[in-house]
């Protein structure tokens, strides 16, 4: 198993990420605990990657990854981008990255990303139990000489406490670039909840061939247990910018 608080870098990630409104608000806020406050517009994120090979990365090897969650408010990172998020759901097809995050408090479960794009079309599937979960519809363009960079901040819970974790990112992305369609192809799965409005209501977003980004240090001695690496809930709670 990866030491959870060792840093790991991953490169050149496919990626697509982006966030929109929910169908049913209330539900989406019911998965923010206590202590948080949840965005106002209740913005639902999406993260769909896959890393193709094991030179990509650090330690992690190649894999692919889904996680998404309700965006917050008072949470945002240093450069204020984007709002920063409660991951509800992370689902990754490696065993080590699942063991890796979920010593970070992550709620890591068994999933598979596959995107396919054709013609300029990008169809990005999550799967779980062999049977289709999410379905994204996306017209994609090329790369330029822009390009994207920052920070994501992400919230986990890991032995009753919260940590906060702000994730340097590069990213190339593409243009142009809109969202066509998003499914939710199992409503019994709890991910249903988060299922997007109708019309599909897009807050932000992109998607890159090439993303790079870093699970950051934790802080302390490298090899500590995880639970001496946590931010007091009281902090969160607050607003303060509480990074790792």
């Amino acid at each position: 198993m990866l030491d959870p608080a060792a840093p790991q870098l991953v490169i050149n990630a496919r990626t697509l990420l982006f966030s929109w409104l929910p169908a049913d608000p209330g539900a989406a806020e019911a998965l923010v605990p206590t202590g948080l406050r949840p965005h106002p517009q209740r913005q639902v994120f999406l993260n769909q990657y896959v890393v193709d090979d094991d030179t990509q990365t650090s330690g992690f090897g190649a894999y692919s990854l889904t996680y998404l969650g309700v965006s917050l408010a008072d949470m945002e990172p240093p450069d204020r981008e984007t709002p920063g998020g409660w991951w509800t759901h992370y689902l990754a097809s490696s065993n080590r990255v699942r063991q890796y995050a979920a010593a970070r408090g992550a709620p890591a479960a068994d999933g598979t990303t596959r995107l396919d794009l054709r013609g300029g079309w990008l169809t990005a599937e999550t799967w779980v139990d062999d049977r289709p979960l999410i379905r994204v519809t996306a017209r994609v363009g090329h790369t330029g000489t822009d390009a994207r960079s920052g920070h994501h901040r992400y919230l986990t819970r890991h032995h009753g406490e919260l940590i906060v974790t702000d994730y340097p990112y590069v990213a190339e992305p593409v243009s142009p670039f809109e969202v066509e369609s998003v499914e939710f192809l199992a409503p019994d799965h709890p991910v249903h909840a988060l299922r997007p409005a109708n019309p599909l209501d897009v807050c932000w977003g992109f998607y890159s061939p090439r993303v790079s980004f870093a699970y950051p240090a934790r802080p302390g001695a490298p090899g500590e247990p995880a639970a001496r690496h946590q931010v007091p809930a009281r902090r969160a709670r607050s607003g303060l910018p509480s990074g790792s």
